[in-house]
């Protein structure tokens, strides 16, 4: 799939509508050079359709011009609506992104959606990240590298591990649950972290993850025992808005028919946002075994954290790819 870059734009501040160049420079992991949105984080540079644009302005907004929506850029002939996280896109010859988050919170209503009642940066933008520098400029062909479908569930994996985070033992277990999600959900694994077994930076690695950025399951891998620095459990706890028992349930009950001391785990589970949290044990056996024991469900239930309608005591065939029939 190819198209064309209608408009680069920057500002010098967010928040406010940005200006139009002809060329622009890129930079690897920071964004436009010039704009208020580049830096060291997820949303770096933002994309919308030419389309979509032209829909605003058949709402009563003949004179909208390029970067009145604060985009940075805008496209022509490419599907935006049919990438999902990880889709990767080239700009020019050099220029590469990839798609960090679908649409985003709008905080502040903007003069757009005071003159028009609605604004379609929150539910039409795209967010990505510069994964490779350059330059690019209008005209300029635009190819999309790599499609992740919006279908396709989308997993963040983070082992909590103090000898893991410092390089002292190799992390077995958080690639095994990853190879998991792929094979059995057919999930893409937005990205996967080993963190120190602390509290704080484990709920903020959450909460990350959960609040805009369209991942569906995040799961922790460690620190869910007795040891004075498992708190795993108290990090998800200060996170999750809305806990679920059942999984916590029957994913002790599964390992208990192993070994006895899976009554000792304490690994809980829950909803934040549009997210399901999973916390599993450390070990790669035990991580492998918790998670198995809820695949069966898990498919169904993250589609319902998507609004799927369906009745849930309905008769399902799992196991297709992404849990959907």
């Amino acid at each position: 799939m190819s198209g064309k870059i209608e408009a680069i734009c920057i500002s010098e501040k967010k928040g406010v509508r940005k200006t139009p160049l002809a060329v622009a420079t890129f930079a690897g992991n920071h964004g436009i050079e010039g704009d208020a949105h580049a830096g060291a984080w997820h949303r770096q540079v933002s994309l919308l359709d030419a389309r979509d644009v032209a829909i605003m302005r058949d709402k009563g907004l003949p004179d909208l011009k390029a970067g009145d929506f604060a985009e940075n850029i805008v496209v022509s002939g490419v599907e935006l609506s049919a990438l999902g996280l990880g889709s990767r896109l080239r700009l020019g010859g050099d220029v590469e992104l990839s798609v960090t988050q679908i649409g985003k919170k709008c905080h502040n209503r903007c003069a757009i959606y005071a003159r028009t009642g609605d604004c379609i940066m929150p539910r039409r933008g795209l967010f990505t990240r510069v994964t490779k520098g350059g330059a690019a400029r209008v005209a300029d062909p635009l190819c999309v590298l790599e499609t992740v479908t919006r279908e396709t569930f989308q997993c963040v994996v983070l082992t909590a591990s103090d000898r893991c985070s410092r390089g002292e033992t190799r992390d077995t277990a958080g690639p095994a649950v990853a190879d998991i999600l792929r094979q059995n959900l057919d999930a893409h694994i937005y990205t996967a972290e080993i963190l120190p077994d602390e509290c704080p930076q484990i709920a903020e690695r959450l909460r990350h993850y959960s609040d805009g950025h369209s991942i569906d399951l995040v799961v922790v891998v460690g620190g869910t025992g007795f040891s004075p620095r498992d708190v795993t459990p108290e990090a998800a706890r200060d996170v999750i808005e809305r806990f679920t028992p059942g999984l916590d349930e029957a994913m002790r009950q599964a390992s208990f028919q192993k070994t006895p001391h899976a009554m000792l785990s304490r690994a809980i589970s829950g909803i934040r946002g549009s997210t399901l949290i999973l916390t599993l044990p450390g070990s790669e056996r035990g991580a492998v075994e918790n998670l198995e024991s809820v695949l069966p469900a898990l498919g169904h239930g993250l589609r319902k954290l998507r609004g799927d309608p369906d009745d849930c005591g309905r008769t399902e065939k799992e196991g297709t790819a992404n849990g959907r029939q």
